[in-house]
């Protein structure tokens, strides 16, 4: 009997916020790989801002943009069902840029191993995968934070912002998170150690930060742009460092980005402002999954998962990206 593999692939470019009819939800008998190439099972794959970017056709992105017709692009992990490389066996768990399907086949130099023993596979998508690396060399590295300093994140209860805050405070910063709704605040402040969170959907961003860094922000470490990110540039100390991560209030602007207009405050303040990609970090994941593990296993980092089960869903669940409804790193479960 035929195994068939179900597939989400694009049918369209999305226009504005991604709809359900941008994608076709499709049955492919599952084939068997190629020399070189492993059979994946996909677990759980992880629904990342960088997924509206593949699926756009401009040239000024860092990826290549999907083809019409293309399954739809992810990062996730899995376990190995049929190999035709030599470094992989049945039953291996792995991670890698594989697709939102049931069944991946890709080169097996394009996969990592991941040990399900030492964390839940989920993990694999968040603290110790792509927004653990994005987060502690983001920070660490172009953000530099100082013991005492006041280090501000954007985004602040999604996958990367928690974890860029919680980092700071380990390092001996004082952190702001900015988030939207009470509940995500919360949160911040009372389940992760943030000293204090800014509530943009109800508050004056540049109002509270005048109130909650009196002698301006260190570090910015922004994830998402527009209005947020000219607040802070009104509030910066002098020698301030500001990471850009992300843009997500712009990515689905059917006209153009909107940029900063108080970029001036950079020379005001003889402040830097550099942007990141995880890939230019990837050689040293390995030093960052270390360290994150240690804190993950000693308390000191929590990491929230907010995982929708059931790969149907996944149109929907891309769009809860946009929407502010998800709290923590979001993911879709595929498989058990």
């Amino acid at each position: 009997m035929t195994t068939l593999n179900h597939q989400f692939r694009l049918a369209r470019r999305p226009v504005g916020l991604p709809q359900r009819s941008d994608f076709d939800y499709a049955a492919t008998p599952l084939q068997a790989p190629a020399e070189g190439k492993v059979q994946v099972q996909v677990a759980y794959v992880s629904i990342d801002p960088a997924m509206r970017g593949w699926v756009s056709d401009s040239e000024d992105l860092y990826d290549v943009p999907m083809a019409i017709g293309d399954v739809m692009r992810a990062v996730a992990v899995g376990r190995v069902t049929a190999s035709a490389h030599p470094r992989f066996a049945v039953g291996d768990s792995v991670a890698g840029i594989l697709g939102v399907e049931e069944y991946t086949i890709v080169p097996g130099d394009n996969l990592r191993k991941i040990d399900p023993a030492l964390a839940p596979l989920p993990a694999f998508l968040n603290a110790l995968g792509m927004p653990g690396i994005t987060a502690y060399f983001g920070l660490l590295e172009a953000g530099q934070p100082q013991a005492g300093e006041t280090v501000v994140v954007s985004g602040a209860a999604g996958a990367v912002g928690s974890l860029v805050g919680q980092i700071a405070k380990i390092k001996g910063a004082r952190v702001i998170g900015i988030a939207g709704g009470a509940d995500k605040c919360r949160m911040l402040t009372e389940e992760l150690g943030f000293d204090a969170a800014i509530d943009y959907k109800r508050e004056d961003v540049a109002a509270a930060l005048r109130q909650h860094a009196p002698k301006g922000v260190d570090v910015f470490f922004d994830n998402v742009g527009g209005a947020v990110l000219d607040a802070v540039l009104l509030r910066l100390a002098v020698g301030a460092r500001i990471v850009i991560c992300g843009a997500i209030s712009q990515y689905n602007n059917v006209g153009a980005m909107t940029g900063p207009a108080n970029y001036l405050q950079l020379v005001v303040k003889r402040a830097t402002m550099r942007g990141i990609l995880v890939r230019d970090f990837a050689p040293r994941a390995l030093e960052a999954a270390t360290v994150m593990g240690g804190w993950l296993a000693s308390g000191q980092l929590k990491a929230r998962e907010d995982v929708v089960v059931g790969l149907e869903h996944f149109p929907e669940t891309f769009q809860r990206l946009f929407d502010g409804s998800h709290n923590g790193k979001l993911m879709l479960q595929v498989a058990p």
